[in-house]
């Protein structure tokens, strides 16, 4: 043991043992060598966690609460900041990482200083850059400031890679692409190569005819196109085989498993990305990989300004089977991969958190029981916001995690598909007075059983995507027992969908309850705002339709699709190997599934009862049964239409043709106002 370690331990012992009357002080002007005390405070967690570590194996050491204090600042990591099974506390001990205000900060990137950029002045630099970019591009050699990874862009992904990206003032910079907004679209396929839902099958490559000429910039150069090939529920970024000017025609260097068509009815659209002739605007770079340069167009001075490439691809802050310990009011952010992991464990809370600016999702949350996360906010996430899960879905038991008042939007910014706003898997898990908006595809997705959505507030999913839902669960009709509940869905979809929805129960999926929702101009094409897909046992009841394209939709499968699905290998594997539908405990939580794998009589339906329907233009259609519902072209009774308050009034027409209709809370519904959040500058809204 080293003299300063001696002298760490001793003091730690004097200053906090037996009766340990006082906290753990962790500031960016500390060291590790001191006592912790708020005059001589430790300098980063990682400190702080090993002494926490010394002073409990101290003897006479009495288990007790232990509060570290972290002060403003930001703490660059190199490394994650890891808590063991071991750095956790008890029940009647627990142990808590509390930020003293708005301003902690751990950083997962490298700053880049202002001085280190030079003019671009090569020849062949030059050449490659448009003439109006020549003077506001600069560069800067990252292997001079010992930035070695600069990973590896694959020739094609759907899920993001872990890649560097570049942050200035804590905003996330464009990868150089083509348009700089929005999308080129496809003139002509050329050749779809394979394509497996047409029956068409092909060993060629994609090829397509573009317009126009500015591909011939890209000749001789590294490009990669980001598109939806085929349908617009799957993006993909595949690198370019050959570009022929002659003949405006492009040859992907890899086959889109979809293959190249309209799936969906709209145009299919790509943009190019990842190449240097297209850094032509402000806020826009390019890394050069084997010269391990970084080009930059900033959209403000350097000088006044902070520039920070991501470099951790591990997570920030990991949490490896950890119980009673809290995260309070700590900001994560400029990452390559996750934020904040949660492994196991049990009762870790992360509260009044801020998580932005991360290559791949924002937390992860896996396995373990009564997790929570509250209070956060989650945003600008490479891929999903929250990935929640856990419980037992063999034996039906739940994890009790709870994800609570947090705010959670603009994420999936790499991976366009397929990344929520939160995931949920597992058994059990409430989710409850979110904020949740901004999602390119669907915000909320759901595998497993028995969870509660309630009092959320969603809006402005699907923004760029087609068959798509807010929420969405498939696939799977073993999972079952969701309860869907006085949540407000509004302004869903795009304006190029052939449908999309708020709820979509896809591919056979069923057993769930939607009841006590808002749903206003939530429905698009030929889905409706609550939209079924094979599926059957669902019901609907207690809800509000407005100004909805259709209220509530279904596309039901005939007996030889559905039997078709049944014997299937997918639906065997989870309905009979991953868990079993024919045996307790699922016959007895869910009845409706007593002989489902066998052919019988039994109606394949949908309940809809005691609904509001207002200025939509349909009600239902389908397999729903029609139970008793309002249908009406007038405003029935809301408090403030104008204002989107959907409260009814006590006179309500409702409350009368509807006797039993019960009023939902609208006004309860969203983030929880006067909670912590604004402590550490969270607002609640």
């Amino acid at each position: 043991m080293s003299h300063h370690v001696r002298i760490l331990v001793l003091t730690l012992v004097i200053v906090l043992c037996p009766a340990f009357a006082a906290d753990l002080h962790v500031s960016p002007g500390g060291n590790d060598t001191n006592a912790g005390t708020e005059q001589a405070p430790l300098a980063t967690v990682a400190g702080a966690r090993d002494a926490v570590r010394t002073l409990r194996a101290a003897s006479g050491w009495t288990p007790q609460p232990i509060t570290l204090l972290v002060h403003p600042g930001r703490y660059v990591l190199t490394e994650s900041w890891t808590l063991a099974e071991s750095d956790g506390g008890a029940a009647d001990a627990p142990i808590a990482y509390r930020a003293t205000g708005p301003g902690v900060v751990f950083v997962g990137g490298k700053d880049i200083p202002a001085d280190v950029f030079q003019p671009v002045t090569a020849e062949a630099d030059l050449k490659l850059l448009a003439p109006e970019a020549q003077s506001g591009v600069m560069k800067a050699d990252l292997r001079a400031l010992g930035i070695e990874d600069l990973g590896t862009f694959p020739d094609n992904f759907e899920n993001a890679p872990p890649l560097p990206e570049l942050f200035f003032n804590d905003e996330r910079m464009t990868l150089a692409r083509w348009p700089n907004e929005g999308w080129a679209t496809v003139a002509k396929v050329i050749e779809s190569g394979p394509a497996p839902w047409r029956n068409h099958a092909s060993d060629s490559p994609n090829i397509f005819e573009y317009e126009g000429d500015r591909p011939a910039r890209w000749i001789g150069q590294d490009v990669w196109l980001h598109g939806y090939w085929c349908f617009d529920w799957s993006a993909e970024t595949i690198r370019v085989g050959t570009i022929d000017t002659a003949t405006r025609q492009i040859t992907l260097g890899k086959q889109h498993h979809y293959g190249l068509g309209s799936g969906n009815p709209a145009p299919r659209r790509y943009y190019a990305t990842n190449l240097l002739a297209e850094l032509d605007v402000p806020g826009e770079y390019y890394i050069d990989r084997a010269a391990g340069t970084l080009y930059f167009w900033p959209p403000a001075p350097l000088a006044e300004g902070r520039t920070v490439l991501s470099t951790l691809a591990a997570p920030v802050i990991l949490l490896d089977h950890v119980s009673y310990v809290s995260l309070i009011g700590l900001g994560v952010e400029a990452c390559v991969g996750t934020g904040i992991e949660v492994r196991g464990g049990r009762h870790v809370a992360l509260r009044c958190c801020s998580v932005r600016n991360t290559g791949q999702a924002g937390v992860v949350i896996s396995d373990g029981d009564h997790h929570r996360v509250s209070g956060c906010d989650i945003h600008d996430t490479g891929t999903a916001g929250l990935h929640v899960g856990g419980g037992d879905r063999k034996t039906l038991t739940p994890c009790n995690h709870v994800v609570e008042n947090n705010h959670i939007w603009r994420v999936s910014r790499r991976q366009r598909t397929h990344a929520y706003n939160i995931h949920m898997s597992g058994v059990g898990i409430r989710v409850a007075h979110n904020l949740i908006h901004d999602a390119p595809h669907q915000a909320i997705g759901l595998g497993g059983n028995d969870h509660v959505i309630e009092f959320n507030d969603i809006h402005h999913s699907g923004q760029e995507t087609d068959d798509s839902g807010a929420y969405y669960m498939g696939r799977n009709p073993s999972e079952r027992g969701t309860i869907i509940r006085n949540n407000y869905w509004h302004d869903i979809g795009s304006a190029l969908t052939h449908g999309s929805c708020a709820i979509y129960f896809d591919d056979g999926s069923g057993g769930q309850t939607v009841e006590g929702n808002v749903f206003y101009r939530a429905a698009g094409g030929s889905f409706g705002a609550v939209f079924v897909h094979g599926g059957h046992d669902n019901t609907a009841s207690n809800n509000i339709f407005i100004e909805c394209k259709r209220a509530i939709g279904s596309a039901p499968w005939d007996d030889q699709r559905w039997w078709d699905y049944v014997k299937a290998e997918l639906w065997q594997r989870v309905l009979l190997q991953d868990v079993d539908i024919t045996k307790p405990p699922y016959t007895e939580r869910y009845p409706d599934l007593v002989g489902f794998m066998e052919p019988n009589d039994r109606p394949r339906v949908n309940a809809a009862a005691n609904n509001v329907v207002v200025q939509c233009g349909a009600f239902l259609n389908g397999n729903w049964e029609d139970k008793g519902n309002f249908v009406t072209d007038s405003d029935p009774g809301f408090v403030d239409v104008a204002n989107q308050n959907f409260a009814l009034r006590e006179d309500s027409i409702v409350f009368t043709r509807l006797p039993g209709f019960t009023a939902i809370p609208f006004a309860e519904i969203g983030l929880l106002p006067g909670t912590e959040r604004a402590e550490f500058g969270l607002q609640d809204h």
